[in-house]
């Protein structure tokens, strides 16, 4: 594979650096709000322009030094890293529009440190995109915790202080007791940290550690949630709901689960995996989590909440996909990242503008809300289709894909796990829908006064709930992409 030297993937890094002294600066908000989105779109278009040379099958790499041999802080644009990071850098421009909606129609407080620290966590989101080996990812995975902290704690209130140090402990306490000590031991054993298409640790010696090392990276990189190191996420929910959104679709899950397709294909390989029988450690893990989480979403009144469980079980699509090791359930895992990412923030910016609008935050209370929200609440619909897995909704490609590989791999117990599970997604889903829509003039809990949010809240939701369809008649460029990956892996 031919490499390209550029200093592009960095600029993508940085981009969104740049500006934060400007946004500490400025005491505008029009200036404020102007620069965050020059640096989402300008971010967007450096990814953008690496995208044909990737997709013709060429690397693009730059190497910032090297500490030791093996040892390096580098840069490495595949068809991986260009899929994660279209996904990300697409979704802060859309995610920068709302937050101005959000935020001003709250009247929120702080709202500069609130656009710096965003700024900060997209440059790390695509710095870990970006890393050519296991310490860079590493270093941009702690960036990313730190990064997201204050923007979890924004309200600065006794609930979000507590929510935030569970946050840390979860994802900070697990990356530092697991995932460094898996990496020294990688390095001991291989003596680089380089990722590589046939894994790291394949042709070494010391097979005993490897289901030790696996379970450490699967529980180190706890931004996946898989349980029981997922409590972080449902106490992040205090945060304001594009945090959320910014948490749940874009960057902060999103970064855990492609660290595991990172670890599990770079460091470990599918053929070790497949040679030592690992995969059924992998998709049993998946698989509790999916249906746990599932069955807990099922009885949440907190829309965010319930919206948080959703996401655990569904970031274990991903697991789940990896764990078949078989080209068409990596395949489906690899997609799930896009049409989650849209399908999900699409359901947390409903969230956000019924709050705006109605101040409502549990489920109970939102009975006939879809005859005053009724662009909010059909964008709502759209999204949980998707998450569900039905047609004509992106979602349902990740999850045929993934059914396919339960079938490839032989693995009918993991198909009966997708069909349970997209049934618990509709049980929780279509309830709301259909209160929302359907009920009596005298059921309804709102009245004539209630109106759609701001159109900073609402516009983001929609362009969001298209894609989500759009997604299903034309899922390129993100199918050519994982194409590109398993094609490299030789699977």
């Amino acid at each position: 594979m031919e490499v390209i030297h550029s200093i592009r993937p960095l600029l993508a890094v940085l981009v969104s650096l740049f500006i934060t002294p400007v946004l500490v600066s400025s005491r505008s908000e029009n200036v404020r709000e102007a620069w965050t989105f020059d640096a989402a779109v300008s971010k967007f278009l450096i990814v953008l322009s690496m995208l044909p040379l990737i997709l013709k099958g060429f690397q693009i790499e730059f190497n910032l030094f090297e500490i030791m041999p093996g040892l390096s802080i580098g840069f490495r644009v595949d068809a991986l890293g260009m899929l994660f990071a279209l996904v990300s850098s697409s979704l802060w421009i859309i995610t920068s529009a709302y937050s101005i909606g959000y935020m001003r129609g709250l009247k929120e407080h702080s709202q500069t440190r609130y656009f710096c620290f965003f700024a900060f966590a997209l440059s790390a989101t695509i710095g870990v995109a970006f890393s050519a080996n296991l310490l860079t990812l590493y270093l941009f995975y702690e960036l990313l915790s730190f990064a997201t902290y204050p923007l979890v704690t924004h309200h600065q209130d006794q609930e979000a202080r507590s929510s935030g140090r569970k946050y840390l402990f979860y994802i900070v306490g697990s990356s530092i007791g697991l995932v460094l000590p898996a990496m020294v031991i990688t390095y001991k054993l291989s003596g680089t940290l380089e990722f590589s298409r046939e894994g790291i640790l394949a042709g070494y010696g010391a097979r005993a550690l490897i289901p030790l090392l696996l379970l450490m990276f699967l529980f180190g990189f706890a931004k996946v949630a898989i349980m029981p190191f997922h409590a972080w996420l449902p106490a992040a929910m205090v945060a304001p709901t594009p945090v959320s959104a910014l948490l749940h679709a874009v960057a902060v899950v999103k970064v855990g689960a492609f660290s595991i397709i990172r670890v599990i294909t770079g460091v470990f390989g599918i053929g070790l995996l497949s040679s030592l029988n690992l995969g059924p450690l992998i998709l049993t893990l998946a698989s509790v989590t999916i249906i746990t989480g599932s069955l807990i979403a099922l009885f949440q009144d907190n829309l965010k909440r319930l919206l948080a469980f959703s996401t655990i079980s569904q970031l274990s699509y991903i697991v789940l996909g990896l764990g078949l090791l078989s080209s068409k359930g990596l395949l489906g895992a690899m997609i799930h990242i896009a049409m989650h990412a849209f399908g999900k923030i699409t359901l947390f910016f409903c969230a956000g503008a019924i709050a705006v609008s109605t101040g409502k935050k549990n489920i109970s209370e939102m009975v006939g809300i879809g005859r005053r929200m009724p662009i909010t609440m059909t964008a709502f619909f759209i999204g949980s289709l998707s998450i569900i897995g039905m047609p004509p909704c992106g979602g349902f490609l990740s999850k045929w894909y993934l059914a396919l590989g339960s079938i490839e791999a032989d693995y009918k117990i993991v198909l009966i796990v997708l069909i349970l599970s997209s049934f618990l997604n509709a049980a929780y889903f279509i309830p709301i829908v259909y209160r929302a829509f359907f009920c009596s003039p005298e059921e309804s809990q709102f009245d004539d006064k209630i109106r759609e949010a701001p159109p900073f809240c609402v516009i983001p939701l929609v362009i969001t709930a298209i894609i989500s369809i759009l997604l299903l008649f034309y899922p390129q460029p993100f199918f050519r992409l994982a194409y590109l990956i398993i094609e490299s892996m030789g699977v």
